[in-house]
């Protein structure tokens, strides 16, 4: 886990490459559902948006798109330049609240796995607003399923099951309202235990 300026940069706990089966076919369903998502766009640049380690735009640009992700922490994108041979990927040491419209649009914003860990989820889709050109592809965790699934392997018990790291908490339902307040959202995928939602900006 990296913790950079007190807070939690990247993966807590790698998901991605579990040796779990039941683990690994979650993340599978997951990947495929924000490819399938991301790809139903028709947009060929993305603009990813607190990218981590790169797992999600490694995906992306492999699929034929051209991908800039971007993350606050130095230190996790150090981490996904290293992991990283796909040439249609670059990244970028930016903060959601520096990021600007007149350099940063694109097609599609993504922010996979993000608006859990900041502190006004609001400003920052409505910063994504600004850059979506018009879609934007976004994720968090689904509670109270995601803690109740930690707490029946035995993970992070004291806090109930709450990864290091998440400040906010949404069902499908809240997190499509938060969403619904600087979008039109055109379609939800719940694959276990997360809810993906592509909207695109109001003309």
């Amino acid at each position: 886990m990296i913790i950079e300026d007190g807070v939690v940069a990247g993966n807590a706990f790698d998901k991605y490459h579990s040796r779990n089966p039941i683990e690994r076919w979650m993340v599978n369903a997951f990947m495929a559902a924000v490819r399938e998502l991301a790809l139903s766009t028709g947009a060929k640049e993305v603009l990813e948006v607190g990218c981590g380690e790169g797992e999600v735009a490694r995906m992306i640009a492999a699929a034929g798109l051209r991908v800039r992700a971007t993350d606050f922490s130095s230190q996790v994108i150090d981490v996904a330049r290293a992991q990283t041979t796909t040439p249609n990927v670059s990244y970028d040491v930016v903060a959601v609240e520096d990021l600007r419209p007149e350099r940063d649009a694109s097609p599609l914003v993504m922010s996979i796995e993000v608006l859990e860990h900041v502190k006004d989820p609001e400003t920052a889709l409505s910063t994504l607003a600004t850059l979506a050109r018009p879609w934007v592809l976004v994720s968090v965790p689904r509670e109270p399923l995601w803690r109740a699934l930690n707490m029946a392997r035995g993970k992070y018990v004291r806090a109930w099951g709450n990864t290091p790291g998440h400040l906010n908490h949404w069902s499908t339902a809240g997190f499509q309202r938060l969403v619904e307040k600087n979008f039109q959202v055109v379609a939800v995928r719940t694959p276990l235990p997360w809810t993906i939602v592509l909207a695109r900006v109001v003309q």
